[in-house]
């Protein structure tokens, strides 16, 4: 059945007011910058030198060092949202239609930023929950091997022997994603003396960073029921690469079922809202990453 749509773009003014947003609610996105990505894709290269440098005698034998380049391919894929409003909004002032767009903006942009996560972090598609064909082996869960047992007795302890698991590979670490387990845990340390060790953590406090790495809390890392991950530490800044292609479409439709709920939309008197992005991440040295797992 052909469906007649209203097609247009979010202003530039609105683009990056999602943008903003996004930043503000993916664990991925507040620890990692983002990268424009060519709608047809981008390859990153990640260069390693195998070896140490030499110390050469006079007129003394030279040997190889060697040196490793692997690509990375990042390529953009869908993430869709769409929500019924009455008909009357297509008879409303500019005005009030900007209103009710930045309203759906708003929400649009909470929904992103999880998506990213759910996504990157697990490989699933995060309305249904199950793995998505679509995202694949590109994520966290099936590309990071390098996992610590977490106990909830010595939180602290986990971390840290995490980030000395990335740095015993020759990586670095730059942030830190943990749940609201994981932070509640923290906060419920206490010294010899029976003071708190990291009060910061305490009433459901989210410091930004920990001891000298970046910080954030978000219950993303744990989506899932079969997800076993507390935290993840390594080198979002640098081996973590997201970002949007140029266009983020957005269609109000008048005609059809474009939800395929059974309701045509004339029947019912509405309009369908809908907005695409298209996203795409790559983590380019998985041994750069450690996942802190349930037993």
């Amino acid at each position: 059945m052909a469906v007649l749509s209203k097609g247009n773009l979010f202003d530039p003014v609105l683009t990056k007011d999602l943008i903003n947003k996004v930043k503000g609610k993916s664990s991925l996105a507040v620890l990692s910058a983002q990268t424009p990505i060519p709608f047809n894709g981008s390859k990153e290269f990640t260069f390693s030198m195998d070896n140490e440098v030499d110390i050469v005698a006079e007129n003394g034998k030279k040997s190889e060092g060697g040196a490793s380049m692997d690509p990375v391919i990042i390529v953009p894929i869908k993430f869709e949202y769409g929500a019924r409003v009455s008909n009357e909004f297509m008879f409303a002032s500019e005005e009030e239609q900007l209103d009710i767009l930045k309203e759906f903006n708003e929400g649009f942009a909470k929904k992103v930023a999880r998506g990213l996560d759910i996504a990157a972090f697990h490989g699933l598609n995060p309305r249904t929950g199950e793995k998505s064909a679509v995202v694949g082996e590109n994520n966290f869960d099936s590309k990071v091997t390098q996992t610590v047992t977490y106990a909830n007795d010595n939180p602290d302890d986990c971390l840290d022997t995490a980030i000395a698991t990335v740095e015993d590979a020759d990586c670095e670490v730059t942030g830190i994603v943990i749940n609201s387990a994981v932070r509640s845990d923290l906060s419920k340390m206490k010294s010899t003396t029976g003071d708190p060790l990291y009060p910061e953590f305490r009433f459901g406090g989210k410091p930004s960073t920990l001891g000298s790495q970046a910080l954030d809390t978000n219950n993303t890392v744990s989506f899932g029921s079969e997800t076993k991950d507390q935290a993840i530490v390594g080198d979002f800044a640098n081996m973590f690469k997201w970002g949007y292609s140029k266009e983020i479409p957005l269609k109000i439709i008048e005609f059809g079922d474009p939800d395929n709920s059974g309701r045509d939309l004339q029947g019912y008197n509405q309009v369908y809202i809908r907005a695409e992005v298209f996203m795409g991440w790559g983590i380019l040295d998985a041994n750069s990453f450690t996942r802190v797992v349930k037993a």
